[in-house]
């Protein structure tokens, strides 16, 4: 290599160190404001022209652009792993500091000690976007709920069961706003015209979804074989576990979503059976959303979900067919690669019945 250089991102600036492994020249410094376009130009300033340019970055929030104007540049990226970084620094022995940050990867670079983690392609980064802004809404819609039933309940209106979605449950809330004061039935007629606005975003949200589930061979695969598993979550399944060498293991593919039990410690004070809720949030949602299902008796696995439950609660249970999904998604996906991402292959029409003569 001729450049070796590490990059730390920042909202306000870019910091980054780089050495000539052929001069020894290193030279350090700031790109503000970090943007792409200042990005953009300082690659070009820089290393226009140049050949065995590589430089690591964290892959924490704001790493896309800066990959992609590398990319674009010509210049060589490594995505580095967040804590695998922390922990090839080792006992930290003064104050942690951006240069230090970035003088850390360089030197990761040099000695290609780089903890390099996948880097998805944009199909993926853009699907991965629009699980995040569904369970966004999902949230949002869930909290105005709550807020319709606490302005009921502080003021004596709601009987036990009301519900707020639905015609009936419409109609059935109007008649219990007139009990409210003027404030609160401002309240609440607020929280309808939220609720509502929410709901036509979550169907546009989710037709696109399901769109790109249809799309991806990787996503249809997966809704077609594994119970449970409808478009949104076999589309998140495809978006953080695809791709050719992910995972050695499907156990790997269980701790990256977080669905991992973590050793527990006699000091501390947390119950046993602790979740590292590391990974996506977005993908432990679905799946604990999908491991719910095996409660039905219809369910093709419901004996290992009862005999669970019976055990350790409805909770465990749930978590214990969401690993599974998990093991099984791995499997399918690793079998399929980078092919998980290309689109998915038509269905084969069926023949039509003979006619009767």
């Amino acid at each position: 290599m001729a450049i070796v250089g590490g990059l730390d991102i920042h909202r306000k600036q870019l910091t980054f160190d780089y050495a000539d492994t052929e001069t020894g020249e290193v030279r350090t410094g700031r790109i503000t404001p970090a943007d792409r376009a200042h990005l953009a130009d300082w690659l070009r300033g820089r290393f226009s022209g140049r050949d065995e340019v590589t430089f690591a970055v964290e892959a924490c929030t704001g790493w896309r652009y800066v990959a992609e104007e590398f990319a674009t540049a010509g210049v060589g990226v490594l995505l580095a792993e967040p804590a695998d970084t922390a922990a090839a620094r080792g006992p930290k022995r003064r104050a942690k500091t951006d240069r230090a940050d970035a003088r850390l990867l360089r030197d990761l670079v040099a000695e290609q000690r780089v903890p390099a983690c996948w880097v998805p392609p944009v199909r993926a980064l853009e699907d991965r976007a629009l699980l995040e802004l569904y369970q966004d809404l999902r949230r949002e819609h869930t909290a105005w709920v709550q807020r319709v039933h606490a302005v009921l309940f502080h003021q004596g209106a709601e009987p036990p069961g009301v519900e707020v979605g639905g015609e009936a449950g419409r109609a059935r809330l109007a008649e219990l706003v007139t009990r409210l004061s003027p404030a609160g039935q401002v309240q609440v007629a607020t929280a309808l015209r939220m609720l509502q606005a929410e709901e036509d975003e979550l169907a546009a949200v989710r037709r696109r979804l399901e769109a790109e589930a249809r799309y991806l061979r990787g996503a249809r695969l997966l809704a077609d074989e594994l119970y449970g598993v409808g478009p949104v979550t076999a589309l998140a399944l495809t978006c953080w576990l695809g791709g050719a060498d992910r995972f050695t293991s499907s156990r790997q593919a269980v701790r990256f979503a977080g669905l991992d039990v973590t050793v527990y410690s006699s000091d501390g004070k947390r119950s046993p059976g602790h979740l590292s809720r590391q990974g996506p949030p977005v993908l432990r949602w679905c799946l604990f959303e999908a491991g719910k299902t095996y409660a039905r008796t219809t369910a093709p696995d419901h004996a290992y979900y009862a005999q669970v439950k019976d055990r350790l609660g409805g909770k465990q249970a749930t978590l214990a067919t969401a690993r599974k999904i998990v093991r099984q998604a791995s499997h399918l996906l690793t079998a399929l690669g980078d092919d998980a991402f290309a689109p998915a292959l038509p269905r084969p029409r069926r023949a039509a019945p003979p006619q009767a003569a």
